[in-house]
C-alpha cells in the first residue's frame, strides 16, 4: 500500500532552461539549500511529516506533506481561537474527539503555513498542491447514476472538499429544485396561455423573490449547523496586505476602479450596439454577392473583438482589486467578483434588451433610418464615380456626361434593398424568442463541451507532447514512455494557486447569470426555465467531474456565504420587476391588434413619430418604477413570512440561543456568580429581618372571613 500524501510542494532548486556560470551556479545552490532546508523546518515545526523526492525533470523536488493523526492539538488550538473569536460552536471540542476517529481530508490540509508560491522567501515554491482521492471520485462519480449527486454526499463533499464547494453544490441542488415550479408553469403557459402573460410575469417575479429569501435563510441555518457563522473572522490576512495601510486610501482607491468599469462597460455596450445593428438591419439589407456568406460577419465580429475585450477587462480588474490592499481573501474574492459581473451581465443581457426595446417596438423606423443613410452614402460614393468616368453600366449614370438618364439602378445601389415594404419585410418578429432559444440551448451545449469535452482534448494532447502518453480521466497513462505523472496539475501552470477558486467563482456566475434570464427575460419565451432545469441536471455532474478530473483538488475554505452572488441574485430580482413589466407592456397591452410584421402593438401606438416613440417609452418607464416600488412591497412580506415560517422556531435557532445562554452561563460562573434562578431563597441578616419575615396580610383576610 502506498503511502498516504496530503499535499506535494513542487520545488524547483535549478532554474528550468538557464545557464549559469560556476560562480552563479554555487550561489543559486547555497540560495536552494538555504530554502530548502527552511521549507522543511517550517513543515516539521508545524507538526506534519515531509519528505523530498526527484522530480520529472532535473533540478525539481517533489515535497511530499502528510498529516499524522496526532496532529490533533493543532487542530484543538484551531477550534479554541475559532470559538475566541466568535465563531459558533454546539461544543468545544477535546483532544479525545479527535482521537477517537480518523481527521476528515478537510481537515487535513486546511488551513496554512505561509508558504506561498511567488513570494520572495519562497521564491523557489513554483507550486503547492492538494492530491486528489481518487478513491472517493470515482465512488462519487459512480453515484451519479443513482443518487442526486449533493443532497446524498453532502456532508462526504464537505469532509472532502471543505465548505465553500459543498456549499456551491447545495445552492446547485436547492436552485435546480426550486426551478421546477417556474419550468412547470412556463410549460404551461407556453401550451395553453397567451404570450406575454401579465399573470406569468407576476408570479414569476414572485418566485424569484421567494426563492432569493429563502436561500439567505438558508445561508444562516447551515452556517450554524457547520459552525461557519462569521468565519471571516478567523480568516488569514493575504500575504499581499499592507497592515500599515488607512482605511481611507482603500477606499478612494476602491473609488478609483469605478471609472475604469465605467469604460470599459460603455466601450462594450457600444461594440455590442454595433453588431448588433450591423447583424439585425445591415446585413439584412445587403443582397449584393456573397449575401448568404455576409450574414456570419457579425458573428465572427463579435467572437473576435468581444473575448478579447473581456480578457483585457479581466487583467485590468485582478490589478485593480491588487491594488485597493484587501485583507483577507474573501474580500478581495468579492470585489473582483462585483467588478467581472458587471461586464458580463452587459455582455449577456444587453443584446436581449436591444431586442426587446429597440429592434420589436420601433425596428421600422430603425430599417429606416440605416436605409436612408445606405441610401445617401451610396449616391456620393456613386457620384464620385461618374466624376471620374468610372461606370459599372450604362444605367449607372446620375445625370453626368455620357449618359442622359437619371436612373440608380447601378450595380453599387444594387447591393441594397431600397424598397421600404421589402426592407419591412426582412424584419423577423420572432427575433426575441429565438435569441432565448440560444441563451438557453445553444450556449449551455457549447459552456458544458467547453467544461468538459475541452478539457479532455487539452489535457491529451499536452501529455502526448510531453512523452507521458495519453491518459484517462483517472490519471493512467497509455504510451510507450513510462515518465513521471502529475495527475492533479492542470494544463498551464498557475504559480499563485488561483485555479480552484476561479473555477468556483466562474460556476458561480454560470449560475447567476442563468439566474437573470429565468427572472428577467423567461417572459419572452416561457419554456427557458425547462431548460435551465435540464441543464442544472447536467451542470451538477459536469462541475463534479470537472473538479475530480480536470482540476486541482480545491483547497478547503470556511464560509459562510456564496459570497457577492446573493447581492448579484437580489439585484437581478429587482431588475426583474422593471423588464418584465415593460415586456408585458409593450407586448400585450390591453388593446392590441397585430400588424404587418405579425407584432402585437398597442392600437393607441400604431402610428410612427417621434412624439409616439417618446410617449411609448415614457408610459413604460412610468411602468417599470411602479414595478420598481411594488418589488420592494412584495420582497418585505415574502421575507416576513419566510423569516416566521423558517427561522422563528427552527432547530438552528433554538441551537444558537442555547449555545449563546451556556456561554454566558460559563462566564458568570467563571465570575462566582450563579445564573438566574440558581440563588434560592435570599438570606437576611439585616436588624429589619423580622420585619421582613412577618407578612399580616393572611390574618386580616382570615378575620375578615370570620365577621361575614
Amino acid at each position: 500500500m502506498p503511502p498516504h500524501v496530503d499535499v506535494v510542494i513542487v520545488f524547483r532548486a535549478i532554474e528550468k532552461g538557464s545557464s549559469f556560470s560556476k560562480e552563479q551556479a554555487r550561489q543559486n545552490a547555497f540560495k536552494a539549500e538555504k530554502q530548502y532546508s527552511k521549507l522543511i523546518n517550517t513543515l516539521t515545526r508545524a507538526g506534519l511529516k515531509a519528505v523530498g523526492r526527484r522530480g520529472e525533470s532535473q533540478g525539481q523536488l517533489l515535497v511530499m506533506v502528510t498529516c499524522p493523526q496526532k496532529f490533533t492539538l493543532h487542530l484543538l488550538y484551531a477550534y479554541h481561537s475559532d470559538f475566541l473569536y466568535g465563531l459558533p460552536m454546539s461544543k468545544l471540542p477535546s483532544a479525545n474527539d479527535f482521537e477517537s476517529g480518523p481527521l476528515s481530508p478537510a481537515d487535513r490540509i486546511h488551513g496554512g503555513l505561509g508558504i506561498i508560491p511567488g513570494r520572495k522567501e519562497w521564491g523557489l515554491v513554483e507550486s503547492v498542491m492538494a492530491l486528489h482521492d481518487h478513491d472517493f471520485n470515482d465512488d462519487w462519480i459512480h453515484l451519479w447514476t443513482r443518487h442526486r449527486i449533493a443532497t446524498v454526499e453532502l456532508e462526504k463533499i464537505r469532509d472532502q472538499f471543505g465548505d465553500s464547494v459543498a456549499l456551491y453544490f447545495f445552492f446547485l441542488t436547492a436552485y435546480t429544485r426550486a426551478l421546477i415550479f417556474p419550468a412547470a408553469l412556463g410549460v404551461i403557459y407556453y401550451l395553453f396561455g397567451r404570450p406575454y402573460s401579465a399573470s406569468y410575469s407576476t408570479l414569476l417575479l414572485l418566485w424569484s423573490i421567494a426563492f432569493v429569501e429563502w436561500w439567505r435563510l438558508q445561508e444562516r441555518i447551515l452556517s450554524i449547523r457547520w459552525c461557519t457563522r462569521g468565519s471571516w473572522r478567523v480568516e488569514k490576512r493575504r500575504a499581499d496586505y499592507l497592515p500599515s495601510f488607512p482605511w481611507w486610501k482603500q477606499e478612494m482607491r476602491m473609488m478609483a476602479g469605478l471609472p475604469v468599469i465605467l469604460l470599459f462597460a460603455t466601450i462594450l455596450a457600444v461594440i455590442s450596439t454595433g453588431i448588433f445593428v450591423l447583424e439585425a438591419f445591415v446585413t439584412e439589407l445587403y443582397k449584393g454577392p456573397g449575401h448568404k456568406y455576409v450574414s456570419f460577419a457579425p458573428t465572427i465580429l463579435f467572437s473576435l473583438v468581444v473575448p478579447r475585450l473581456l480578457a483585457i477587462y479581466q487583467k485590468y480588474a485582478t490589478n485593480f482589486t491588487d491594488w485597493e490592499n484587501h485583507e483577507h481573501q474573501s474580500s478581495h474574492s468579492w470585489s473582483l467578483s462585483l467588478k467581472v459581473f458587471t461586464l458580463s451581465a452587459v455582455n449577456a443581457y444587453l443584446g436581449l434588451a436591444l431586442s426587446a426595446f429597440v429592434y420589436v417596438p420601433f425596428g421600422e423606423s430603425v430599417m429606416h433610418f440605416v436605409q436612408s443613410h445606405l441610401f445617401t452614402d451610396g449616391r456620393r460614393a456613386l457620384a464620385l464615380l461618374d466624376k471620374f468616368n468610372v461606370n459599372f453600366n450604362t444605367t449607372s449614370h446620375l445625370g453626368g456626361r455620357g449618359g442622359s438618364g437619371k436612373k440608380i439602378s447601378a450595380v453599387g445601389l444594387s447591393l441594397w434593398e431600397w424598397d421600404r415594404k421589402s426592407a419591412r419585410r426582412k424584419l423577423n418578429s420572432s427575433r426575441l424568442e429565438e435569441q432565448m432559444f440560444a441563451f438557453s440551448v445553444t450556449n449551455q451545449v457549447v459552456d458544458t463541451f467547453t467544461a468538459i469535452g475541452l478539457p479532455y482534448i487539452l489535457r491529451a494532447v499536452e501529455s502526448f507532447r510531453s512523452g507521458k502518453g495519453f491518459r484517462n480521466g483517472n490519471g493512467k497513462v497509455h504510451g510507450r514512455k513510462k515518465r513521471v505523472a502529475f495527475d492533479d496539475e492542470p494544463v498551464g501552470h498557475d504559480a499563485h494557486g488561483r485555479e480552484e477558486r476561479e473555477f468556483l467563482e466562474r460556476v458561480r456566475s454560470e449560475m447567476v447569470t442563468q439566474f437573470g434570464y429565468v427572472a428577467l427575460w423567461s417572459t419572452i419565451w416561457p419554456l427557458a426555465p425547462a431548460m435551465a432545469l435540464f441543464n442544472n441536471y447536467i451542470e451538477a455532474r459536469s462541475d463534479a467531474f470537472k473538479i475530480a478530473v480536470h482540476t486541482r483538488r480545491p483547497t478547503p475554505v470556511r464560509t459562510d456565504t456564496i459570497g457577492p452572488w446573493l447581492e448579484s441574485l437580489s439585484f437581478l430580482t429587482w431588475l426583474s420587476a422593471l423588464t418584465n413589466s415593460a415586456l408585458v407592456y409593450l407586448f400585450r397591452p390591453p388593446n392590441q391588434q397585430e400588424n404587418e410584421q405579425g407584432i402585437m402593438v398597442d392600437a393607441n401606438h400604431q402610428r410612427y413619430g417621434l412624439a409616439a416613440t417618446r410617449e411609448l417609452l415614457m408610459s413604460a418607464l412610468l411602468i417599470a418604477m411602479l414595478a420598481s416600488h411594488g418589488y420592494l412591497v412584495m420582497r418585505a412580506a415574502v421575507r416576513h413570512i419566510l423569516n416566521r415560517a423558517i427561522w422563528t422556531g427552527s432547530r438552528e435557532k433554538k441551537e444558537a440561543e442555547r449555545v449563546e445562554r451556556e456561554m454566558k452561563d460559563k462566564y458568570l460562573s467563571s465570575l462566582g456568580q450563579r445564573a438566574p434562578g440558581e440563588n434560592g431563597m435570599l438570606e437576611t441578616t439585616s436588624e429589619w429581618a423580622t420585619f421582613w419575615a412577618t407578612d399580616e396580610g393572611m390574618d386580616d383576610i382570615g378575620k375578615m372571613l370570620k365577621d361575614l
